[in-house]
Protein backbone atom coordinates (compact mmCIF):
# COMPACT_ATOMS: atom_id res chain seq x y z
CA UNK A 1 0.00 0.00 0.00
CA UNK A 2 2.13 3.46 -1.40
CA UNK A 3 -1.32 5.42 -0.01
CA UNK A 4 -0.50 8.28 2.28
CA UNK A 5 -3.13 9.15 4.83
CA UNK A 6 -1.50 10.24 8.21
CA UNK A 7 1.25 12.16 9.74
CA UNK A 8 2.75 8.88 10.84
CA UNK A 9 2.08 7.61 7.17
CA UNK A 10 4.98 10.71 6.59
CA UNK A 11 7.17 9.26 8.33
CA UNK A 12 7.25 6.21 7.07
CA UNK A 13 7.63 7.24 3.26
CA UNK A 14 10.59 9.16 4.87
CA UNK A 15 12.21 5.80 5.15
CA UNK A 16 11.49 4.78 1.89
CA UNK A 17 12.69 7.77 -0.14
CA UNK A 18 15.12 10.91 0.05
CA UNK A 19 13.05 13.33 -2.05
CA UNK A 20 9.43 14.10 -1.91
CA UNK A 21 7.53 16.82 -4.22
CA UNK A 22 4.41 18.07 -2.57
CA UNK A 23 1.67 20.07 -4.40
CA UNK A 24 1.77 23.79 -2.95
CA UNK A 25 -0.14 27.18 -3.30
CA UNK A 26 0.89 29.39 -0.36
CA UNK A 27 -2.52 28.53 1.49
CA UNK A 28 -2.42 27.43 5.35
CA UNK A 29 -2.72 23.85 4.45
CA UNK A 30 0.27 23.35 2.01
CA UNK A 31 2.53 25.65 4.19
CA UNK A 32 1.69 23.83 7.50
CA UNK A 33 2.45 20.42 5.91
CA UNK A 34 5.91 21.98 4.09
CA UNK A 35 6.14 22.48 8.48
CA UNK A 36 5.41 18.81 9.11
CA UNK A 37 7.76 17.94 6.24
CA UNK A 38 10.87 20.04 7.66
CA UNK A 39 10.79 17.76 10.38
CA UNK A 40 11.66 14.32 8.10
CA UNK A 41 15.13 13.67 6.61
CA UNK A 42 13.66 14.46 3.33
CA UNK A 43 14.30 16.90 0.79
CA UNK A 44 11.25 18.48 -0.41
CA UNK A 45 10.17 19.69 -3.63
CA UNK A 46 7.12 22.40 -3.43
CA UNK A 47 5.44 22.37 -6.69
CA UNK A 48 3.30 25.34 -7.65
CA UNK A 49 1.35 24.71 -10.77
CA UNK A 50 0.38 28.03 -12.54
CA UNK A 51 -3.10 27.95 -13.94
CA UNK A 52 -3.66 31.39 -14.69
CA UNK A 53 -4.74 32.79 -10.98
CA UNK A 54 -1.77 35.18 -10.87
CA UNK A 55 0.81 33.11 -8.79
CA UNK A 56 2.08 35.54 -5.83
CA UNK A 57 5.77 34.05 -6.70
CA UNK A 58 8.05 36.25 -3.57
CA UNK A 59 5.58 35.25 -1.52
CA UNK A 60 5.88 31.06 -2.20
CA UNK A 61 9.32 31.22 -2.25
CA UNK A 62 9.69 32.90 0.91
CA UNK A 63 7.47 30.41 3.11
CA UNK A 64 9.75 27.55 0.88
CA UNK A 65 13.25 29.12 2.40
CA UNK A 66 11.39 29.18 5.43
CA UNK A 67 11.12 25.34 5.60
CA UNK A 68 14.12 24.55 3.66
CA UNK A 69 12.10 23.70 0.41
CA UNK A 70 12.48 24.18 -3.02
CA UNK A 71 9.83 26.08 -5.18
CA UNK A 72 9.34 25.19 -8.27
CA UNK A 73 6.41 26.71 -10.80
CA UNK A 74 5.42 25.13 -13.78
CA UNK A 75 3.24 26.65 -16.51
CA UNK A 76 0.19 24.74 -17.21
CA UNK A 77 -2.03 27.36 -18.58
CA UNK A 78 -2.12 26.27 -22.01
CA UNK A 79 -3.07 22.98 -20.69
CA UNK A 80 -5.83 23.56 -18.84
CA UNK A 81 -7.32 26.00 -21.45
CA UNK A 82 -7.29 23.17 -24.34
CA UNK A 83 -7.66 20.25 -22.01
CA UNK A 84 -10.18 21.56 -19.53
CA UNK A 85 -12.07 24.85 -20.27
CA UNK A 86 -12.47 24.74 -23.80
CA UNK A 87 -14.41 21.45 -23.27
CA UNK A 88 -15.83 22.60 -19.92
CA UNK A 89 -17.59 25.25 -22.09
CA UNK A 90 -19.26 22.73 -24.85
CA UNK A 91 -20.19 20.55 -22.24
CA UNK A 92 -21.90 23.45 -19.74
CA UNK A 93 -19.70 21.87 -17.53
CA UNK A 94 -22.38 23.13 -14.03
CA UNK A 95 -22.78 20.90 -11.22
CA UNK A 96 -26.22 19.99 -11.28
CA UNK A 97 -26.66 22.60 -13.49
CA UNK A 98 -26.07 24.96 -10.52
CA UNK A 99 -22.37 26.30 -10.76
CA UNK A 100 -18.98 26.49 -12.56
CA UNK A 101 -16.97 23.09 -11.91
CA UNK A 102 -13.35 24.09 -11.35
CA UNK A 103 -11.40 22.21 -9.42
CA UNK A 104 -12.83 18.86 -11.16
CA UNK A 105 -11.09 20.40 -13.87
CA UNK A 106 -7.99 21.51 -12.70
CA UNK A 107 -7.11 18.19 -10.11
CA UNK A 108 -6.35 16.07 -13.77
CA UNK A 109 -3.87 19.35 -15.31
CA UNK A 110 -2.16 19.54 -11.84
CA UNK A 111 -1.62 15.94 -11.47
CA UNK A 112 -0.11 15.48 -14.74
CA UNK A 113 2.26 18.13 -13.95
CA UNK A 114 3.45 16.87 -10.56
CA UNK A 115 3.51 12.99 -12.47
CA UNK A 116 5.84 14.59 -14.76
CA UNK A 117 8.08 16.11 -12.34
CA UNK A 118 8.79 13.74 -9.70
CA UNK A 119 9.63 10.69 -12.40
CA UNK A 120 11.99 13.87 -13.75
CA UNK A 121 13.02 14.20 -10.42
CA UNK A 122 13.45 11.14 -9.03
CA UNK A 123 10.95 11.92 -6.34
CA UNK A 124 9.90 8.80 -4.09
CA UNK A 125 6.05 10.25 -3.35
CA UNK A 126 3.95 13.13 -4.25
CA UNK A 127 2.06 14.54 -1.19
CA UNK A 128 -1.50 16.87 -1.11
CA UNK A 129 -3.09 18.27 1.09
CA UNK A 130 -6.98 17.18 0.58
CA UNK A 131 -9.16 16.05 3.46
CA UNK A 132 -11.98 14.20 4.23
CA UNK A 133 -14.03 16.76 3.73
CA UNK A 134 -12.81 18.19 0.51
CA UNK A 135 -13.68 16.28 -2.68
CA UNK A 136 -9.84 16.63 -4.18
CA UNK A 137 -9.21 14.04 -2.27
CA UNK A 138 -10.49 11.08 -4.31
CA UNK A 139 -10.12 13.88 -7.20
CA UNK A 140 -6.36 14.19 -6.96
CA UNK A 141 -5.65 10.05 -5.34
CA UNK A 142 -7.39 8.52 -8.58
CA UNK A 143 -5.99 10.73 -11.09
CA UNK A 144 -2.27 10.11 -9.69
CA UNK A 145 -3.57 6.63 -9.45
CA UNK A 146 -4.34 6.37 -13.07
CA UNK A 147 -1.58 7.93 -14.47
CA UNK A 148 0.53 4.66 -13.19
CA UNK A 149 2.61 6.67 -11.16
CA UNK A 150 4.90 4.04 -8.75
CA UNK A 151 5.72 6.32 -5.74
CA UNK A 152 3.83 6.88 -2.60
CA UNK A 153 0.86 9.24 -2.73
CA UNK A 154 -2.25 11.24 -0.83
CA UNK A 155 -2.75 13.40 2.08
CA UNK A 156 -1.63 13.31 5.69
CA UNK A 157 -4.91 15.34 6.41
CA UNK A 158 -7.53 12.68 5.27
CA UNK A 159 -7.06 10.76 8.80
CA UNK A 160 -4.66 13.21 11.13
CA UNK A 161 -7.24 15.87 11.39
CA UNK A 162 -6.21 19.52 12.12
CA UNK A 163 -8.14 22.79 12.23
CA UNK A 164 -7.62 25.57 10.77
CA UNK A 165 -7.02 27.33 13.84
CA UNK A 166 -4.37 24.34 14.64
CA UNK A 167 -2.35 25.19 11.86
CA UNK A 168 -2.28 28.99 12.22
CA UNK A 169 -1.17 28.84 15.91
CA UNK A 170 1.39 26.54 14.72
CA UNK A 171 2.84 28.35 11.84
CA UNK A 172 2.57 31.40 14.09
CA UNK A 173 4.81 29.86 16.46
CA UNK A 174 7.18 28.86 13.70
CA UNK A 175 7.66 32.75 12.45
CA UNK A 176 4.65 32.71 9.75
CA UNK A 177 1.60 34.78 11.73
CA UNK A 178 -0.36 36.23 8.69
CA UNK A 179 -1.86 33.19 8.35
CA UNK A 180 -4.36 34.47 10.95
CA UNK A 181 -6.33 36.72 8.86
CA UNK A 182 -8.07 34.12 6.72
CA UNK A 183 -11.10 33.21 7.22
CA UNK A 184 -11.74 30.68 4.55
CA UNK A 185 -10.00 27.74 2.35
CA UNK A 186 -9.77 28.66 -1.17
CA UNK A 187 -8.39 27.02 -4.71
CA UNK A 188 -8.04 28.89 -8.04
CA UNK A 189 -7.80 29.36 -11.63
CA UNK A 190 -7.99 31.69 -14.21
CA UNK A 191 -11.93 29.59 -15.03
CA UNK A 192 -13.01 30.08 -11.09
CA UNK A 193 -12.29 31.10 -7.20
CA UNK A 194 -13.59 28.89 -5.11
CA UNK A 195 -14.09 29.23 -1.07
CA UNK A 196 -14.90 27.29 1.46
CA UNK A 197 -14.59 26.29 5.59
CA UNK A 198 -13.82 28.61 7.86
CA UNK A 199 -16.87 31.29 8.25
CA UNK A 200 -18.52 29.11 5.27
CA UNK A 201 -18.94 26.08 7.15
CA UNK A 202 -22.58 26.25 7.83
CA UNK A 203 -25.08 26.00 4.78
CA UNK A 204 -27.51 27.44 7.40
CA UNK A 205 -26.24 30.62 8.42
CA UNK A 206 -22.90 31.97 6.16
CA UNK A 207 -21.59 35.29 5.50
CA UNK A 208 -19.31 35.83 2.64
CA UNK A 209 -17.71 39.07 2.76
CA UNK A 210 -17.83 41.18 -0.28
CA UNK A 211 -13.71 41.92 -0.03
CA UNK A 212 -12.90 38.30 -0.58
CA UNK A 213 -14.25 38.23 -4.26
CA UNK A 214 -11.38 39.33 -6.52
CA UNK A 215 -13.32 39.49 -9.70
CA UNK A 216 -17.42 40.44 -8.79
CA UNK A 217 -16.94 43.82 -7.22
CA UNK A 218 -18.88 46.12 -8.72
CA UNK A 219 -16.38 48.73 -10.67
CA UNK A 220 -17.48 51.11 -13.27
CA UNK A 221 -14.25 52.21 -14.31
CA UNK A 222 -13.67 48.34 -15.75
CA UNK A 223 -17.19 48.63 -17.64
CA UNK A 224 -18.31 48.81 -21.17
CA UNK A 225 -19.53 52.24 -21.05
CA UNK A 226 -18.03 52.72 -24.03
CA UNK A 227 -19.77 50.25 -25.83
CA UNK A 228 -23.11 50.90 -24.17
CA UNK A 229 -22.53 47.93 -21.49
CA UNK A 230 -23.43 45.65 -24.71
CA UNK A 231 -20.80 42.44 -24.99
CA UNK A 232 -19.92 40.13 -27.92
CA UNK A 233 -19.04 36.43 -27.74
CA UNK A 234 -18.05 35.38 -30.90
CA UNK A 235 -17.60 31.85 -31.56
CA UNK A 236 -16.01 29.45 -34.05
CA UNK A 237 -17.24 25.83 -34.58
CA UNK A 238 -17.64 25.77 -30.94
CA UNK A 239 -14.52 27.87 -29.99
CA UNK A 240 -14.42 31.36 -28.54
CA UNK A 241 -12.67 33.76 -30.68
CA UNK A 242 -13.38 37.18 -29.86
CA UNK A 243 -14.85 39.48 -27.85
CA UNK A 244 -16.39 42.59 -28.98
CA UNK A 245 -14.77 42.29 -32.33
CA UNK A 246 -10.90 42.32 -30.58
CA UNK A 247 -10.00 38.00 -31.54
CA UNK A 248 -7.96 37.27 -28.67
CA UNK A 249 -6.56 33.87 -27.19
CA UNK A 250 -8.45 32.34 -24.91
CA UNK A 251 -6.41 32.41 -21.66
CA UNK A 252 -6.58 36.52 -22.56
CA UNK A 253 -10.63 36.34 -23.17
CA UNK A 254 -11.23 34.74 -19.80
CA UNK A 255 -9.13 37.03 -18.06
CA UNK A 256 -11.07 40.12 -19.74
CA UNK A 257 -14.09 38.69 -18.84
CA UNK A 258 -13.40 38.60 -15.51
CA UNK A 259 -12.41 41.57 -15.12
CA UNK A 260 -14.81 43.78 -16.85
CA UNK A 261 -18.04 41.05 -16.74
CA UNK A 262 -17.36 40.80 -12.96
CA UNK A 263 -17.02 44.71 -12.63
CA UNK A 264 -20.95 44.28 -12.78
CA UNK A 265 -21.25 42.17 -10.39
CA UNK A 266 -21.92 39.05 -12.62
CA UNK A 267 -20.57 35.39 -12.30
CA UNK A 268 -21.05 34.50 -7.85
CA UNK A 269 -22.52 31.61 -7.30
CA UNK A 270 -22.97 29.75 -4.28
CA UNK A 271 -24.56 25.64 -3.56
CA UNK A 272 -23.91 22.23 -2.04
CA UNK A 273 -21.68 19.65 -3.43
CA UNK A 274 -22.09 16.15 -2.12
CA UNK A 275 -18.75 14.31 -0.46
CA UNK A 276 -17.86 10.64 -1.38
CA UNK A 277 -20.30 9.18 1.46
CA UNK A 278 -23.18 11.23 0.37
CA UNK A 279 -22.98 14.70 2.70
CA UNK A 280 -23.08 17.55 1.64
CA UNK A 281 -20.80 20.77 2.06
CA UNK A 282 -20.98 24.44 0.93
CA UNK A 283 -19.31 26.29 -2.03
CA UNK A 284 -19.20 29.83 -2.89
CA UNK A 285 -17.60 30.73 -6.02
CA UNK A 286 -16.80 33.53 -8.55
CA UNK A 287 -16.46 32.69 -12.31
CA UNK A 288 -17.65 35.21 -14.49
CA UNK A 289 -16.02 34.69 -17.63
CA UNK A 290 -17.39 31.38 -17.21
CA UNK A 291 -20.88 32.73 -16.61
CA UNK A 292 -20.45 34.54 -20.08
CA UNK A 293 -19.04 31.97 -22.21
CA UNK A 294 -21.47 28.57 -21.54
CA UNK A 295 -24.85 30.74 -21.64
CA UNK A 296 -23.43 32.39 -25.10
CA UNK A 297 -22.30 28.84 -26.23
CA UNK A 298 -25.35 27.53 -25.28
CA UNK A 299 -28.06 30.13 -26.75
CA UNK A 300 -25.87 30.07 -29.81
CA UNK A 301 -25.89 25.94 -30.15
CA UNK A 302 -29.57 26.10 -29.69
CA UNK A 303 -30.15 28.51 -32.53
CA UNK A 304 -28.61 25.62 -34.56
CA UNK A 305 -29.05 22.45 -33.23
CA UNK A 306 -32.48 20.59 -33.25
CA UNK A 307 -34.78 20.54 -29.97
CA UNK A 308 -34.28 16.50 -30.33
CA UNK A 309 -30.47 16.66 -30.19
CA UNK A 310 -30.26 19.24 -27.46
CA UNK A 311 -32.11 17.51 -25.19
CA UNK A 312 -29.99 14.34 -25.80
CA UNK A 313 -26.77 16.84 -25.25
CA UNK A 314 -27.82 17.74 -22.00
CA UNK A 315 -28.12 14.35 -20.18
CA UNK A 316 -25.09 13.63 -21.35
CA UNK A 317 -23.18 16.93 -19.97
CA UNK A 318 -24.37 16.14 -16.58
CA UNK A 319 -22.66 12.39 -17.15
CA UNK A 320 -19.47 14.40 -18.24
CA UNK A 321 -19.91 16.98 -15.58
CA UNK A 322 -20.08 13.87 -12.69
CA UNK A 323 -17.56 11.59 -14.39
CA UNK A 324 -14.85 14.86 -13.83
CA UNK A 325 -16.64 15.58 -10.04
CA UNK A 326 -15.63 12.20 -9.29
CA UNK A 327 -12.61 12.23 -10.49
CA UNK A 328 -13.25 9.65 -13.12
CA UNK A 329 -11.46 11.42 -16.28
CA UNK A 330 -11.39 8.89 -19.32
CA UNK A 331 -13.66 6.53 -18.17
CA UNK A 332 -16.19 4.88 -20.68
CA UNK A 333 -18.95 7.46 -19.57
CA UNK A 334 -16.79 10.25 -19.73
CA UNK A 335 -14.92 9.24 -22.78
CA UNK A 336 -18.45 8.61 -24.48
CA UNK A 337 -20.37 11.72 -23.50
CA UNK A 338 -17.50 13.54 -24.73
CA UNK A 339 -17.38 11.91 -28.24
CA UNK A 340 -20.81 12.76 -27.94
CA UNK A 341 -20.74 16.51 -27.24
CA UNK A 342 -17.19 16.66 -29.59
CA UNK A 343 -19.51 16.08 -32.60
CA UNK A 344 -22.17 18.62 -32.02
CA UNK A 345 -19.71 21.29 -31.81
CA UNK A 346 -18.36 21.29 -35.52
CA UNK A 347 -20.71 24.06 -36.47
CA UNK A 348 -21.37 25.75 -33.57
CA UNK A 349 -20.27 29.33 -34.98
CA UNK A 350 -21.88 32.71 -34.72
CA UNK A 351 -22.17 36.05 -32.13
CA UNK A 352 -24.15 36.77 -28.80
CA UNK A 353 -24.62 39.93 -27.61
CA UNK A 354 -25.52 40.71 -23.81
CA UNK A 355 -26.26 44.18 -22.47
CA UNK A 356 -24.91 43.96 -19.24
CA UNK A 357 -26.03 45.62 -16.00
CA UNK A 358 -25.44 45.55 -12.32
CA UNK A 359 -25.88 42.00 -10.81
CA UNK A 360 -26.84 40.31 -14.50
CA UNK A 361 -27.96 41.18 -18.50
CA UNK A 362 -30.50 40.50 -21.08
CA UNK A 363 -29.87 39.01 -24.25
CA UNK A 364 -29.42 41.50 -27.00
CA UNK A 365 -28.84 39.57 -30.18
CA UNK A 366 -28.26 35.96 -31.95
CA UNK A 367 -26.22 36.01 -34.94
CA UNK A 368 -25.93 31.89 -36.11
CA UNK A 369 -24.10 30.52 -39.25
CA UNK A 370 -26.60 27.33 -40.40
CA UNK A 371 -29.45 28.99 -37.67
CA UNK A 372 -32.67 27.54 -37.01
CA UNK A 373 -34.73 30.63 -36.09
CA UNK A 374 -36.81 32.43 -38.05
CA UNK A 375 -36.59 36.15 -38.91
CA UNK A 376 -39.52 36.90 -40.46
CA UNK A 377 -42.10 34.72 -38.78
CA UNK A 378 -45.43 36.22 -40.75
CA UNK A 379 -43.47 35.62 -44.10
CA UNK A 380 -42.59 31.91 -43.24
CA UNK A 381 -46.15 31.44 -41.95
CA UNK A 382 -47.56 32.33 -45.26
CA UNK A 383 -45.32 30.15 -47.37
CA UNK A 384 -45.71 27.28 -44.61
CA UNK A 385 -49.43 27.14 -44.99
CA UNK A 386 -49.52 27.35 -49.10
CA UNK A 387 -46.46 24.94 -49.00
CA UNK A 388 -48.82 22.63 -46.74
CA UNK A 389 -52.06 23.32 -48.19
CA UNK A 390 -50.64 22.23 -52.25
CA UNK A 391 -49.71 19.39 -50.39
CA UNK A 392 -53.09 18.50 -49.02
CA UNK A 393 -54.41 19.40 -52.52
CA UNK A 394 -52.45 16.87 -54.18
CA UNK A 395 -53.13 14.19 -51.71
CA UNK A 396 -56.92 14.45 -52.69
CA UNK A 397 -56.67 14.47 -55.84
CA UNK A 398 -54.34 11.61 -56.70
CA UNK A 399 -54.92 9.82 -59.36
CA UNK A 400 -54.09 6.52 -58.68
CA UNK A 401 -57.39 7.43 -56.34
CA UNK A 402 -59.05 8.71 -58.98
CA UNK A 403 -59.05 5.74 -61.73
CA UNK A 404 -58.65 2.88 -59.12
Amino acid sequence: MKLIRSAQDLKTVSQHTNHVLTLFSGGLDSSYLLAMLSELPVKVTALAVDLGDEIDHPRLKQICEHFDAELLVVDAKHTFIQDAVVPAIQAQAKYLGLYPISSSLSRPVIVKHAVEVAERLECGAIIHTANLSQNSLRRLNGSIEQSGYQGFYGSPYQFTVLSREQKKRALATLGLGDFKERCVSGDSNLWCREYESGILDNPECFFMPEGLYQWCRYDESKQLHQDNHLLTVCFRNGVPISVNNISMPIEQMVGFLNRVVGAYQIGQYSGLEHLAGGQKVLEVREAPAAKVLMEAYRHLETAIHPASLLQQKMILEQQWVMEAVEGRWGSTIHTAARDFINATTENVSGIVTFQLHQGGWALNAVFAENALYLKDRDAWEAAEATQQSRADIQVQVNPSKIWA
